[in-house]
Protein backbone atom coordinates (compact mmCIF):
# COMPACT_ATOMS: atom_id res chain seq x y z
CA UNK A 1 0.00 0.00 0.00
CA UNK A 2 2.84 2.39 0.91
CA UNK A 3 4.57 1.71 -2.40
CA UNK A 4 1.28 2.32 -4.22
CA UNK A 5 0.83 5.69 -2.45
CA UNK A 6 4.38 6.77 -3.33
CA UNK A 7 3.84 5.91 -7.00
CA UNK A 8 0.49 7.70 -6.99
CA UNK A 9 2.01 10.84 -5.45
CA UNK A 10 4.82 10.77 -7.99
CA UNK A 11 2.27 10.51 -10.81
CA UNK A 12 0.24 13.42 -9.43
CA UNK A 13 3.42 15.50 -9.10
CA UNK A 14 4.43 14.74 -12.69
CA UNK A 15 0.98 15.63 -13.97
CA UNK A 16 0.99 18.85 -11.94
CA UNK A 17 4.40 19.81 -13.25
CA UNK A 18 3.26 18.98 -16.80
CA UNK A 19 0.18 21.17 -16.55
CA UNK A 20 2.24 23.92 -14.97
CA UNK A 21 4.54 23.94 -17.96
CA UNK A 22 1.77 24.29 -20.56
CA UNK A 23 2.64 27.23 -22.76
CA UNK A 24 0.05 30.01 -23.03
CA UNK A 25 0.34 32.34 -25.99
CA UNK A 26 -1.82 35.27 -27.05
CA UNK A 27 -2.34 35.97 -30.73
CA UNK A 28 -1.85 39.70 -30.02
CA UNK A 29 1.80 38.92 -29.28
CA UNK A 30 2.16 37.60 -32.82
CA UNK A 31 0.75 40.70 -34.47
CA UNK A 32 -2.99 39.97 -34.61
CA UNK A 33 -5.19 43.07 -34.91
CA UNK A 34 -8.73 42.98 -33.46
CA UNK A 35 -10.29 45.53 -35.81
CA UNK A 36 -12.62 43.25 -37.82
CA UNK A 37 -10.79 44.10 -41.07
CA UNK A 38 -7.14 43.05 -40.91
CA UNK A 39 -6.56 39.48 -42.06
CA UNK A 40 -4.75 37.75 -39.20
CA UNK A 41 -4.16 34.31 -40.70
CA UNK A 42 -0.37 34.44 -40.38
CA UNK A 43 -0.41 35.77 -36.83
CA UNK A 44 -2.85 33.13 -35.59
CA UNK A 45 -1.00 30.34 -37.38
CA UNK A 46 2.33 31.44 -35.89
CA UNK A 47 0.78 31.34 -32.42
CA UNK A 48 -0.52 27.80 -33.02
CA UNK A 49 2.84 26.70 -34.42
CA UNK A 50 4.68 28.12 -31.42
CA UNK A 51 2.46 26.29 -28.94
CA UNK A 52 2.85 23.08 -30.92
CA UNK A 53 6.64 23.50 -31.21
CA UNK A 54 7.06 23.64 -27.46
CA UNK A 55 5.06 20.46 -26.87
CA UNK A 56 1.60 21.96 -26.74
CA UNK A 57 -0.21 24.80 -25.13
CA UNK A 58 -3.10 27.21 -25.07
CA UNK A 59 -3.57 29.79 -27.80
CA UNK A 60 -5.66 32.69 -26.53
CA UNK A 61 -7.93 34.66 -28.81
CA UNK A 62 -8.80 37.67 -26.66
CA UNK A 63 -11.76 40.02 -26.80
CA UNK A 64 -12.05 41.61 -30.23
CA UNK A 65 -12.96 40.82 -33.82
CA UNK A 66 -10.24 38.90 -35.65
CA UNK A 67 -10.52 38.12 -39.38
CA UNK A 68 -8.70 35.03 -40.65
CA UNK A 69 -8.46 32.65 -43.55
CA UNK A 70 -7.66 28.93 -43.23
CA UNK A 71 -5.67 27.99 -40.14
CA UNK A 72 -4.36 24.53 -39.23
CA UNK A 73 -4.74 23.23 -35.68
CA UNK A 74 -1.93 20.98 -34.50
CA UNK A 75 -1.44 18.32 -31.83
CA UNK A 76 -1.70 19.28 -28.15
CA UNK A 77 -3.00 22.76 -28.91
CA UNK A 78 -6.02 24.33 -27.24
CA UNK A 79 -7.45 27.20 -29.28
CA UNK A 80 -9.35 29.20 -26.66
CA UNK A 81 -11.71 32.07 -27.39
CA UNK A 82 -12.23 34.43 -24.48
CA UNK A 83 -15.59 36.00 -23.79
CA UNK A 84 -16.13 38.71 -26.38
CA UNK A 85 -13.70 37.13 -28.85
CA UNK A 86 -15.02 36.78 -32.39
CA UNK A 87 -13.12 34.82 -35.02
CA UNK A 88 -14.38 35.96 -38.42
CA UNK A 89 -13.88 34.02 -41.61
CA UNK A 90 -12.38 36.13 -44.36
CA UNK A 91 -14.72 36.99 -47.24
CA UNK A 92 -11.81 36.75 -49.71
CA UNK A 93 -11.80 33.24 -51.26
CA UNK A 94 -8.04 33.41 -51.81
CA UNK A 95 -7.54 33.28 -48.03
CA UNK A 96 -8.63 29.63 -47.99
CA UNK A 97 -6.87 26.54 -49.27
CA UNK A 98 -7.68 22.89 -49.92
CA UNK A 99 -5.73 20.80 -47.48
CA UNK A 100 -3.88 17.66 -48.49
CA UNK A 101 -4.75 14.71 -46.29
CA UNK A 102 -1.90 12.23 -46.92
CA UNK A 103 -2.50 8.71 -45.69
CA UNK A 104 -6.26 9.05 -45.80
CA UNK A 105 -8.15 6.17 -47.44
CA UNK A 106 -9.83 6.94 -50.72
CA UNK A 107 -13.43 8.01 -50.38
CA UNK A 108 -15.83 6.29 -52.75
CA UNK A 109 -17.56 9.58 -53.44
CA UNK A 110 -15.90 12.95 -52.85
CA UNK A 111 -17.55 15.24 -55.38
CA UNK A 112 -19.72 16.88 -52.71
CA UNK A 113 -17.10 17.06 -49.97
CA UNK A 114 -15.08 20.26 -49.72
CA UNK A 115 -11.49 19.99 -48.49
CA UNK A 116 -11.44 23.68 -47.51
CA UNK A 117 -12.31 25.06 -44.11
CA UNK A 118 -11.74 27.97 -41.78
CA UNK A 119 -10.15 25.63 -39.20
CA UNK A 120 -8.39 22.51 -40.48
CA UNK A 121 -6.74 19.59 -38.71
CA UNK A 122 -5.18 16.36 -39.99
CA UNK A 123 -3.87 13.50 -37.88
CA UNK A 124 -3.74 15.84 -34.89
CA UNK A 125 -3.98 14.47 -31.34
CA UNK A 126 -5.34 16.07 -28.18
CA UNK A 127 -6.75 19.20 -29.79
CA UNK A 128 -9.35 21.55 -28.38
CA UNK A 129 -11.38 24.48 -29.63
CA UNK A 130 -13.25 25.96 -26.70
CA UNK A 131 -14.18 29.02 -24.72
CA UNK A 132 -16.94 31.60 -24.50
CA UNK A 133 -16.41 33.33 -27.83
CA UNK A 134 -17.86 33.14 -31.34
CA UNK A 135 -16.68 31.71 -34.65
CA UNK A 136 -18.49 33.36 -37.56
CA UNK A 137 -17.69 32.05 -41.04
CA UNK A 138 -19.32 35.03 -42.83
CA UNK A 139 -20.56 32.43 -45.27
CA UNK A 140 -22.98 34.50 -47.36
CA UNK A 141 -20.54 37.21 -48.50
CA UNK A 142 -17.86 34.55 -48.96
CA UNK A 143 -20.10 32.34 -51.14
CA UNK A 144 -21.24 35.36 -53.17
CA UNK A 145 -17.61 36.39 -53.70
CA UNK A 146 -16.80 32.89 -55.01
CA UNK A 147 -19.79 33.14 -57.31
CA UNK A 148 -18.85 36.61 -58.61
CA UNK A 149 -15.21 35.69 -59.26
CA UNK A 150 -16.31 32.65 -61.24
CA UNK A 151 -18.73 34.60 -63.45
CA UNK A 152 -16.27 37.44 -63.89
CA UNK A 153 -13.75 34.98 -65.31
CA UNK A 154 -11.23 35.75 -62.54
CA UNK A 155 -11.44 32.40 -60.74
CA UNK A 156 -13.28 30.00 -63.04
CA UNK A 157 -13.95 26.64 -61.45
CA UNK A 158 -15.15 23.68 -63.57
CA UNK A 159 -16.97 22.35 -60.53
CA UNK A 160 -19.46 25.23 -60.59
CA UNK A 161 -23.04 24.00 -60.28
CA UNK A 162 -24.78 25.49 -63.32
CA UNK A 163 -27.94 23.48 -62.74
CA UNK A 164 -28.53 25.24 -59.45
CA UNK A 165 -26.73 28.42 -60.49
CA UNK A 166 -24.41 28.57 -57.49
CA UNK A 167 -20.91 27.44 -56.47
CA UNK A 168 -20.85 23.72 -55.73
CA UNK A 169 -20.12 22.39 -52.26
CA UNK A 170 -16.52 21.61 -53.22
CA UNK A 171 -15.92 25.29 -54.00
CA UNK A 172 -17.06 26.62 -50.62
CA UNK A 173 -15.16 26.35 -47.31
CA UNK A 174 -16.62 24.59 -44.31
CA UNK A 175 -16.25 25.98 -40.84
CA UNK A 176 -14.27 23.01 -39.42
CA UNK A 177 -12.67 20.16 -41.39
CA UNK A 178 -10.93 17.64 -39.11
CA UNK A 179 -9.64 14.39 -40.63
CA UNK A 180 -8.05 11.37 -38.91
CA UNK A 181 -7.74 13.15 -35.57
CA UNK A 182 -7.76 11.63 -32.09
CA UNK A 183 -8.97 13.09 -28.79
CA UNK A 184 -10.82 16.16 -30.00
CA UNK A 185 -12.87 18.48 -27.82
CA UNK A 186 -15.08 21.31 -29.09
CA UNK A 187 -17.07 23.08 -26.39
CA UNK A 188 -18.77 26.20 -25.14
CA UNK A 189 -18.70 28.24 -28.33
CA UNK A 190 -21.18 29.97 -30.58
CA UNK A 191 -20.39 28.94 -34.15
CA UNK A 192 -21.98 29.17 -37.57
CA UNK A 193 -22.57 31.22 -40.71
CA UNK A 194 -20.48 28.91 -42.86
CA UNK A 195 -20.34 28.96 -46.66
CA UNK A 196 -20.94 25.20 -46.66
CA UNK A 197 -21.14 22.52 -43.95
CA UNK A 198 -20.57 23.62 -40.37
CA UNK A 199 -18.49 21.32 -38.15
CA UNK A 200 -17.15 18.38 -40.16
CA UNK A 201 -15.22 15.43 -38.73
CA UNK A 202 -14.08 12.29 -40.56
CA UNK A 203 -12.18 9.12 -39.73
CA UNK A 204 -11.53 10.44 -36.23
CA UNK A 205 -11.60 8.84 -32.78
CA UNK A 206 -12.64 10.14 -29.37
CA UNK A 207 -14.63 13.26 -30.24
CA UNK A 208 -16.38 15.36 -27.58
CA UNK A 209 -18.70 18.09 -28.79
CA UNK A 210 -20.59 19.81 -26.00
CA UNK A 211 -22.46 22.96 -25.04
CA UNK A 212 -22.31 24.45 -28.52
CA UNK A 213 -24.72 26.95 -30.05
CA UNK A 214 -24.68 26.43 -33.80
CA UNK A 215 -26.57 28.79 -36.12
CA UNK A 216 -25.73 27.83 -39.69
CA UNK A 217 -28.24 29.50 -42.00
CA UNK A 218 -26.11 31.61 -44.34
CA UNK A 219 -26.06 29.60 -47.57
CA UNK A 220 -26.97 26.27 -49.15
CA UNK A 221 -25.73 22.98 -47.66
CA UNK A 222 -25.47 24.59 -44.22
CA UNK A 223 -25.45 21.43 -42.10
CA UNK A 224 -24.84 21.87 -38.39
CA UNK A 225 -22.60 18.91 -37.49
CA UNK A 226 -21.35 16.22 -39.91
CA UNK A 227 -19.71 13.06 -38.56
CA UNK A 228 -18.20 10.74 -41.15
CA UNK A 229 -16.88 7.27 -40.28
CA UNK A 230 -15.82 8.27 -36.76
CA UNK A 231 -15.63 6.15 -33.60
CA UNK A 232 -16.35 6.89 -29.97
CA UNK A 233 -18.17 10.19 -30.38
CA UNK A 234 -20.24 12.22 -27.91
CA UNK A 235 -22.42 15.15 -28.96
CA UNK A 236 -24.20 16.59 -25.93
CA UNK A 237 -26.07 19.71 -24.85
CA UNK A 238 -25.89 21.38 -28.23
CA UNK A 239 -28.38 23.79 -29.77
CA UNK A 240 -28.42 23.52 -33.57
CA UNK A 241 -30.28 25.78 -35.99
CA UNK A 242 -29.40 24.78 -39.55
CA UNK A 243 -30.56 25.52 -43.08
CA UNK A 244 -29.69 21.92 -43.98
CA UNK A 245 -29.42 18.79 -41.81
CA UNK A 246 -28.92 19.47 -38.11
CA UNK A 247 -26.73 16.54 -37.05
CA UNK A 248 -25.77 14.26 -39.92
CA UNK A 249 -23.88 10.97 -39.82
CA UNK A 250 -22.29 10.06 -43.15
CA UNK A 251 -20.16 7.19 -44.43
CA UNK A 252 -17.91 7.82 -47.43
CA UNK A 253 -15.36 5.06 -46.78
CA UNK A 254 -16.00 1.41 -47.53
CA UNK A 255 -14.75 -0.76 -44.69
CA UNK A 256 -15.15 2.06 -42.16
CA UNK A 257 -18.14 3.05 -40.07
CA UNK A 258 -19.61 5.44 -37.56
CA UNK A 259 -19.36 3.28 -34.45
CA UNK A 260 -20.18 3.99 -30.81
CA UNK A 261 -21.90 7.34 -31.27
CA UNK A 262 -23.79 9.06 -28.45
CA UNK A 263 -26.00 12.07 -29.20
CA UNK A 264 -27.93 13.45 -26.24
CA UNK A 265 -29.78 16.45 -24.85
CA UNK A 266 -29.70 18.49 -28.04
CA UNK A 267 -32.26 20.91 -29.47
CA UNK A 268 -32.44 21.00 -33.27
CA UNK A 269 -34.18 23.17 -35.86
CA UNK A 270 -33.58 22.31 -39.51
CA UNK A 271 -34.82 23.14 -42.99
CA UNK A 272 -33.91 19.54 -43.87
CA UNK A 273 -33.80 16.71 -41.29
CA UNK A 274 -32.98 17.17 -37.62
CA UNK A 275 -30.92 13.96 -37.22
CA UNK A 276 -29.98 12.00 -40.31
CA UNK A 277 -27.92 8.95 -41.27
CA UNK A 278 -26.86 9.36 -44.93
CA UNK A 279 -27.39 9.87 -47.66
CA UNK A 280 -23.68 8.97 -48.21
CA UNK A 281 -23.78 5.41 -46.86
CA UNK A 282 -20.91 3.31 -48.18
CA UNK A 283 -19.43 1.91 -44.94
CA UNK A 284 -21.67 1.61 -41.92
CA UNK A 285 -23.46 2.96 -38.86
CA UNK A 286 -23.60 0.85 -35.72
CA UNK A 287 -23.95 1.04 -31.96
CA UNK A 288 -25.58 4.44 -31.93
CA UNK A 289 -27.56 5.94 -29.05
CA UNK A 290 -29.69 9.04 -29.49
CA UNK A 291 -31.66 10.41 -26.54
CA UNK A 292 -33.14 13.55 -25.08
CA UNK A 293 -33.68 15.28 -28.42
CA UNK A 294 -35.99 18.25 -28.97
CA UNK A 295 -36.95 19.17 -32.54
CA UNK A 296 -38.97 22.11 -33.81
CA UNK A 297 -39.82 23.92 -37.08
CA UNK A 298 -38.10 21.20 -39.14
CA UNK A 299 -39.07 20.84 -42.80
CA UNK A 300 -38.22 17.21 -43.49
CA UNK A 301 -37.81 14.37 -40.96
CA UNK A 302 -37.25 14.52 -37.22
CA UNK A 303 -35.19 11.31 -37.60
CA UNK A 304 -34.02 9.91 -40.96
CA UNK A 305 -32.04 6.66 -41.25
CA UNK A 306 -30.85 5.81 -44.76
CA UNK A 307 -28.67 3.13 -46.34
CA UNK A 308 -28.57 3.42 -50.13
CA UNK A 309 -24.90 2.76 -51.00
CA UNK A 310 -24.34 -0.60 -49.31
CA UNK A 311 -23.92 0.47 -45.68
CA UNK A 312 -24.82 -1.73 -42.73
CA UNK A 313 -26.98 0.10 -40.19
CA UNK A 314 -27.54 -1.84 -36.99
CA UNK A 315 -27.98 -1.50 -33.25
CA UNK A 316 -29.53 1.95 -33.11
CA UNK A 317 -31.50 3.24 -30.12
CA UNK A 318 -33.54 6.45 -30.29
CA UNK A 319 -35.30 7.49 -27.08
CA UNK A 320 -36.93 10.52 -25.48
CA UNK A 321 -37.64 12.60 -28.59
CA UNK A 322 -40.16 15.43 -28.62
CA UNK A 323 -40.75 17.08 -31.99
CA UNK A 324 -43.18 19.88 -32.78
CA UNK A 325 -44.05 21.35 -36.14
CA UNK A 326 -42.07 18.97 -38.34
CA UNK A 327 -42.85 17.85 -41.89
CA UNK A 328 -42.29 14.15 -41.21
CA UNK A 329 -41.85 12.05 -38.11
CA UNK A 330 -39.57 9.16 -39.10
CA UNK A 331 -38.01 7.94 -42.32
CA UNK A 332 -36.15 4.63 -42.57
CA UNK A 333 -34.91 3.63 -46.02
CA UNK A 334 -32.93 0.73 -47.42
CA UNK A 335 -32.25 1.42 -51.09
CA UNK A 336 -29.65 0.55 -53.72
CA UNK A 337 -28.32 3.74 -55.30
CA UNK A 338 -24.77 2.45 -55.73
CA UNK A 339 -22.48 -0.40 -54.77
CA UNK A 340 -22.37 -4.07 -55.73
CA UNK A 341 -25.16 -5.00 -53.33
CA UNK A 342 -27.63 -3.28 -51.02
CA UNK A 343 -26.78 -2.80 -47.37
CA UNK A 344 -28.53 -3.88 -44.19
CA UNK A 345 -30.87 -2.02 -41.85
CA UNK A 346 -31.74 -3.91 -38.67
CA UNK A 347 -32.10 -3.79 -34.90
CA UNK A 348 -33.49 -0.30 -34.43
CA UNK A 349 -35.59 0.74 -31.47
CA UNK A 350 -37.62 3.92 -31.01
CA UNK A 351 -38.87 4.55 -27.50
CA UNK A 352 -40.61 7.39 -25.62
CA UNK A 353 -41.34 9.74 -28.50
CA UNK A 354 -44.00 12.37 -29.13
CA UNK A 355 -44.03 13.96 -32.57
CA UNK A 356 -46.47 16.47 -34.01
CA UNK A 357 -46.59 16.79 -37.80
CA UNK A 358 -47.47 20.10 -39.44
CA UNK A 359 -49.95 20.71 -42.24
CA UNK A 360 -48.22 23.82 -43.60
CA UNK A 361 -44.52 24.07 -44.32
CA UNK A 362 -42.83 24.07 -40.89
CA UNK A 363 -39.92 26.38 -41.81
CA UNK A 364 -41.92 28.95 -43.77
CA UNK A 365 -40.88 31.76 -41.43
CA UNK A 366 -37.14 31.16 -41.89
CA UNK A 367 -34.91 33.05 -44.30
CA UNK A 368 -33.25 30.06 -46.01
CA UNK A 369 -35.55 27.12 -46.72
CA UNK A 370 -34.87 23.77 -48.31
CA UNK A 371 -36.16 22.81 -51.80
CA UNK A 372 -39.91 22.45 -52.07
CA UNK A 373 -41.63 19.11 -52.60
CA UNK A 374 -42.48 19.49 -56.28
CA UNK A 375 -45.81 17.63 -56.50
CA UNK A 376 -49.24 17.81 -54.92
CA UNK A 377 -49.58 15.65 -51.84
CA UNK A 378 -51.34 15.11 -48.55
CA UNK A 379 -49.41 14.98 -45.24
CA UNK A 380 -46.76 12.26 -45.28
CA UNK A 381 -46.79 9.30 -42.88
CA UNK A 382 -43.72 7.89 -41.14
CA UNK A 383 -42.09 5.50 -43.63
CA UNK A 384 -40.13 2.27 -43.28
CA UNK A 385 -39.28 1.07 -46.77
CA UNK A 386 -36.83 -1.63 -47.82
CA UNK A 387 -36.28 -3.45 -51.10
CA UNK A 388 -38.15 -6.33 -52.70
CA UNK A 389 -35.11 -8.57 -52.27
CA UNK A 390 -33.76 -7.05 -49.04
CA UNK A 391 -36.08 -6.26 -46.15
CA UNK A 392 -35.51 -3.91 -43.25
CA UNK A 393 -35.43 -6.08 -40.13
CA UNK A 394 -36.40 -5.80 -36.47
CA UNK A 395 -37.65 -2.28 -35.89
CA UNK A 396 -39.50 -1.64 -32.62
CA UNK A 397 -41.68 1.23 -31.45
CA UNK A 398 -42.40 1.56 -27.71
CA UNK A 399 -44.40 4.34 -26.08
CA UNK A 400 -44.75 6.38 -29.27
CA UNK A 401 -47.29 9.12 -29.96
CA UNK A 402 -47.62 10.61 -33.45
CA UNK A 403 -50.07 13.44 -34.03
CA UNK A 404 -51.05 14.23 -37.61
CA UNK A 405 -52.95 17.24 -38.99
CA UNK A 406 -55.35 15.37 -41.30
CA UNK A 407 -57.16 17.57 -43.85
CA UNK A 408 -56.30 15.08 -46.61
CA UNK A 409 -58.17 15.47 -49.88
CA UNK A 410 -58.60 12.99 -52.73
CA UNK A 411 -58.68 15.97 -55.05
CA UNK A 412 -55.15 16.87 -53.94
CA UNK A 413 -53.70 13.35 -54.35
CA UNK A 414 -55.05 9.83 -54.12
CA UNK A 415 -53.57 6.33 -54.15
CA UNK A 416 -56.30 3.70 -53.47
CA UNK A 417 -55.20 0.78 -51.31
CA UNK A 418 -56.21 -1.53 -54.17
CA UNK A 419 -53.49 0.02 -56.36
CA UNK A 420 -50.43 -0.18 -54.17
CA UNK A 421 -48.26 -0.84 -57.22
CA UNK A 422 -48.88 2.82 -57.98
CA UNK A 423 -46.41 3.60 -55.18
CA UNK A 424 -43.04 3.25 -56.96
CA UNK A 425 -40.10 1.26 -55.62
CA UNK A 426 -37.58 3.95 -56.65
CA UNK A 427 -34.73 1.59 -55.80
CA UNK A 428 -31.89 3.92 -56.79
CA UNK A 429 -33.45 7.31 -56.14
CA UNK A 430 -32.06 9.84 -53.66
CA UNK A 431 -33.59 8.93 -50.28
CA UNK A 432 -36.12 11.37 -48.91
CA UNK A 433 -39.43 11.14 -47.07
CA UNK A 434 -41.23 12.40 -50.20
CA UNK A 435 -39.44 10.05 -52.65
CA UNK A 436 -42.43 7.75 -53.23
CA UNK A 437 -44.91 10.48 -54.03
CA UNK A 438 -48.36 10.40 -52.45
CA UNK A 439 -48.73 7.59 -49.91
CA UNK A 440 -51.92 5.67 -49.09
CA UNK A 441 -51.83 6.05 -45.27
CA UNK A 442 -51.55 8.87 -42.77
CA UNK A 443 -49.68 7.32 -39.81
CA UNK A 444 -47.24 4.65 -41.00
CA UNK A 445 -46.35 3.32 -44.44
CA UNK A 446 -44.29 0.12 -44.16
CA UNK A 447 -43.05 -1.92 -47.12
CA UNK A 448 -40.54 -4.79 -47.48
CA UNK A 449 -39.83 -5.30 -43.78
CA UNK A 450 -39.62 -8.07 -41.18
CA UNK A 451 -40.10 -8.03 -37.45
CA UNK A 452 -41.95 -4.73 -36.94
CA UNK A 453 -43.13 -4.33 -33.34
CA UNK A 454 -45.66 -1.78 -32.06
CA UNK A 455 -46.02 -1.62 -28.26
CA UNK A 456 -47.95 1.21 -26.63
CA UNK A 457 -48.25 3.21 -29.87
CA UNK A 458 -50.77 6.01 -30.23
CA UNK A 459 -51.69 7.54 -33.57
CA UNK A 460 -53.95 10.56 -33.69
CA UNK A 461 -55.24 12.66 -36.57
CA UNK A 462 -56.71 16.08 -35.79
CA UNK A 463 -58.92 16.47 -38.86
CA UNK A 464 -60.47 14.07 -41.35
CA UNK A 465 -58.17 11.89 -43.42
CA UNK A 466 -59.68 9.35 -45.83
CA UNK A 467 -56.59 7.13 -45.67
CA UNK A 468 -55.99 4.35 -43.13
CA UNK A 469 -53.64 5.00 -40.23
CA UNK A 470 -51.22 2.13 -41.01
CA UNK A 471 -50.50 0.37 -44.27
CA UNK A 472 -48.19 -2.63 -44.45
CA UNK A 473 -47.15 -3.94 -47.86
CA UNK A 474 -44.99 -7.09 -47.85
CA UNK A 475 -44.29 -6.94 -44.13
CA UNK A 476 -43.74 -10.20 -42.24
CA UNK A 477 -43.85 -10.80 -38.51
CA UNK A 478 -45.84 -7.76 -37.36
CA UNK A 479 -46.49 -7.56 -33.63
CA UNK A 480 -49.07 -5.13 -32.25
CA UNK A 481 -49.77 -4.70 -28.55
CA UNK A 482 -51.55 -1.74 -27.00
CA UNK A 483 -52.07 0.21 -30.19
CA UNK A 484 -54.52 3.10 -30.08
CA UNK A 485 -55.69 4.90 -33.20
CA UNK A 486 -57.76 8.05 -33.00
CA UNK A 487 -59.15 8.91 -36.44
CA UNK A 488 -61.09 12.16 -36.79
CA UNK A 489 -63.93 10.12 -38.31
CA UNK A 490 -64.62 6.51 -37.23
CA UNK A 491 -63.50 3.91 -39.75
CA UNK A 492 -63.03 0.16 -39.36
CA UNK A 493 -60.21 0.02 -41.89
CA UNK A 494 -57.36 1.73 -40.05
CA UNK A 495 -54.70 -1.02 -40.28
CA UNK A 496 -54.44 -2.27 -43.85
CA UNK A 497 -52.30 -5.31 -44.69
CA UNK A 498 -51.23 -6.43 -48.13
CA UNK A 499 -49.24 -9.66 -48.42
CA UNK A 500 -48.29 -9.19 -44.77
CA UNK A 501 -48.52 -11.34 -41.65
CA UNK A 502 -49.36 -10.44 -38.06
CA UNK A 503 -47.89 -12.72 -35.40
CA UNK A 504 -49.38 -10.84 -32.46
CA UNK A 505 -52.43 -8.59 -32.20
CA UNK A 506 -53.49 -7.60 -28.70
CA UNK A 507 -55.23 -4.58 -27.17
CA UNK A 508 -55.74 -2.73 -30.46
CA UNK A 509 -58.25 0.06 -30.00
CA UNK A 510 -59.73 2.16 -32.81
CA UNK A 511 -61.66 5.10 -31.44
CA UNK A 512 -65.33 4.85 -32.40
CA UNK A 513 -65.00 1.29 -33.76
CA UNK A 514 -65.73 -1.99 -32.02
CA UNK A 515 -63.20 -4.17 -33.92
CA UNK A 516 -59.42 -3.98 -34.23
CA UNK A 517 -59.54 -2.16 -37.57
CA UNK A 518 -57.33 -4.67 -39.41
CA UNK A 519 -58.19 -5.18 -43.08
CA UNK A 520 -56.48 -7.57 -45.53
CA UNK A 521 -56.42 -6.24 -49.09
CA UNK A 522 -55.54 -9.54 -50.78
CA UNK A 523 -58.40 -11.36 -49.02
CA UNK A 524 -61.11 -9.12 -50.43
CA UNK A 525 -61.10 -9.18 -54.22
CA UNK A 526 -64.52 -7.56 -54.31
CA UNK A 527 -63.41 -4.58 -52.22
CA UNK A 528 -63.97 -1.30 -53.98
CA UNK A 529 -61.96 1.71 -52.82
CA UNK A 530 -64.06 4.35 -51.23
Amino acid sequence: MKKFLIISLQLILCLSLGFGQVKVVNILDFGAVPDGHTVNTNAIQRAIDEAHRTGGGKVIIPTGRFVTGSIVLKSHVNLYLNQGAVLLGSTDPSDYFEMDFPGRPTAIKQDDNSQMALILAHKARHITVAGEGTIDGQGLPLALAIDSLHHAGIAIDPRYNYRRNRPSETMRPKLFRFSQCTDVQISGLKVGSSACWGLSFELSHNLRLSDLTIVNRSFWNNDGIDITDCTNVQVTNCNVNAADDGICLKSYYEGYANDSIYIANCTIRSSASAIKFGSASFGGFRNIIIEGIRVFDTFRSAIAIESVDGAQIENVSVTDVIAKNTGNALFIRLGHRSGDHPGVVRNIIFRDMRIQIAFERPDSEYDLRGPEVDFFHNPFPASIVGLENQSIEDVSFENIELIYPGRASKAMAYVPITRLSQVPENTSKYPEFSMFGELPSWGFFIRHAKGITFSDVRLKVLDEDFRPAVLCDDVQGISMNQVEIQPAKPSDRQIVLNESTVIKRQAIHIQGVSGDGIFHVEQSEQFQAK
